[in-house]
């Protein structure tokens, strides 16, 4: 099974940039490099984790929910 391809429009620094990224990090295309953006900003850093980077995610009991 193929992935269709489709062009993207950007601007000139934009695609400046990440020919700069895709060089950077040996990445083979520009969709690699747009991928791994797109990864790293859905990813909480530890410096973004606050005082208690240990800390188990919040999840609400049964009994605290309005159902």
């Amino acid at each position: 099974m193929s992935i269709a391809k489709t062009t993207i429009q950007v601007d000139e620094d934009i695609a400046r940039l990440l020919e700069h990224l895709k060089r950077e990090r040996a990445l083979k295309s520009y969709s690699e490099a747009l991928r791994e953006i797109l990864s790293e900003s859905k990813t909480l850093k530890r410096s973004e984790r606050g005082s208690l980077p240990r800390l188990k995610p919040f999840s609400r009991e049964k009994i605290d929910r309005f159902d």
